[in-house]
């Protein structure tokens, strides 16, 4: 593929967006322990170099970002994941899956949970991208909208869709085509992260609180509302209330989505903007309603039966991790056995019962229920058709939209 000769530096609302999301958004978001909040900062280095001078280009025209794979006689794959996403035993000594498929293929898969968040994690493997070097990485997972920038600029491998019968098979409905990479040519995901809404059913008298609108004007509610600093969370839902859906979002819609927000907001109708910390709020009824992401809400329905989630009808939010071939990878064949691997309903599904996120999986339910019935029923983990309909994405944005974009939620947020 072509790389895109583009300018890739961070405006000043894209870099506080990030500081936000990192210490308490989606960057920080847990992955299997409520709260968990990653590194906790983001690597000052990193950040003054995405925000400086630019990205150097991908490569120049022709110039292939394939190495020579040595797969067939170099039986391993080095795999870079988040923390706490990958099933393993109690004594934190296997991981049962990753040791499966060593012993089904004979490959080692060299693991390390070495990204905490996604900017920090791409400051460390530019340098040897833009230069077109091998990232010591065969395999990432990455958030979309990163996912998105990485195949934009050209430094992602094309997958071999020969090598993945399981992942085109099983790949589920929602997760099919996204617009950041048409057909996956480049691209798996490895779980949906759904923002939905959550209410706490002691602080609003019982009653249930199903959509964006209640969270904006129902007078009963006000001063107790949260809602999220995710840009394409919060505005997504809004957009979706209002009856535009987020994947062909205009600049117009999003200023009429920000106008809707501002007017809640001046009323005081929103107690404030969170990151994940709105959980600690929400199971002790400050906050009556909020928009939440899945993955904290099934920790906090364990924990207190208060809080309870609803899917508005106008639909919700859902965006993704994803697994990548970095270009120059030395194992390519090995990381496609692995991410076809992944897409078996059985392996999937113990998988999901560790992270408890959304499986983009078809077919994990019956597995899943035999490992526990309760989270097979849970469509947090696996939506059901009705709930899987209502999944929205917010559209890729170019540099220019997301800088224009990210300034103006900035600006409503108070950031």
């Amino acid at each position: 593929m072509e790389a895109r000769h583009e300018p890739e530096s961070l405006s000043p609302p894209q870099i506080a967006a990030i500081r936000r999301s990192m210490t308490s958004g989606r960057m920080a978001l847990t992955r299997r322990s409520l709260l968990r909040a990653g590194s906790g900062a983001l690597a000052l280095g990193g950040l003054g170099a995405l925000s400086g001078c630019g990205i150097p280009p991908a490569g120049r025209k022709g110039e292939s970002g394939a190495a020579d794979d040595h797969s067939d006689e170099d039986k391993t794959l080095h795999f870079s994941n988040w923390t706490e996403y990958m099933d393993v035993t109690d004594d934190e000594k296997h991981r049962p899956t990753l040791e499966e498929f060593r012993r089904r293929t004979g490959i080692t898969v060299k693991y390390t949970e070495d990204i905490n968040d996604n900017v920090e994690f791409f400051g460390k493997i530019k340098p040897q991208l833009a230069a077109g070097q091998d990232t010591g990485r065969d395999l990432i997972c990455v958030t979309d909208w990163l996912a998105a920038r990485m195949i934009r600029l050209g430094w992602i491998q094309p997958l071999d869709a020969s090598r993945l019968p399981h992942a085109y098979t099983n790949l589920g409905k929602t997760f099919r085509n996204p617009d950041w990479d048409p057909g996956h040519a480049h691209s798996y995901p490895w779980t949906g992260i759904p923002a939905v809404i959550a209410y706490n059913k002691k602080a609003t008298g019982g009653r249930k609180v199903t959509s964006l609108a209640q969270l904006l004007d129902d007078p009963k509610l006000k001063g107790r509302v949260g809602l999220l600093t995710e840009m394409r969370d919060t505005v997504g839902l809004t957009l979706l209330d209002m009856g535009k859906p987020p994947e062909t979002c205009t600049a117009d819609d999003f200023d009429a989505a920000v106008a809707r927000l501002q007017k809640a907001t001046d009323r005081g109708q929103i107690r404030r903007f969170t990151g994940n910390d709105y959980t600690g709020d929400l199971s002790k009824g400050d906050l009556a309603a909020c928009v939440a992401w899945a993955g904290d809400l099934i920790q906090l329905q364990a924990d207190n039966p208060e809080v309870e989630f609803a899917i508005p009808d106008a639909g919700y939010m859902i965006s993704t991790d994803n697994l990548l071939i970095p270009n120059k990878a030395r194992h390519k064949k090995n990381a496609e056995r692995l991410i076809d691997y992944y897409y078996e309903p059985k392996v999937a599904a113990k998988v999901a019962a560790y992270i408890n996120y959304v499986c983009p999986v078809d077919g994990v339910r019956p597995e899943l229920a035999k490992i526990d019935k309760k989270l097979a029923e849970n469509p947090l983990i696996l939506p059901d058709e009705e709930m899987a309909a209502k999944a929205h994405a917010f559209r890729s944005l170019s540099g220019e939209e997301e800088t224009a974009f990210e300034d103006k939620f900035a600006k409503l947020t108070g950031a």
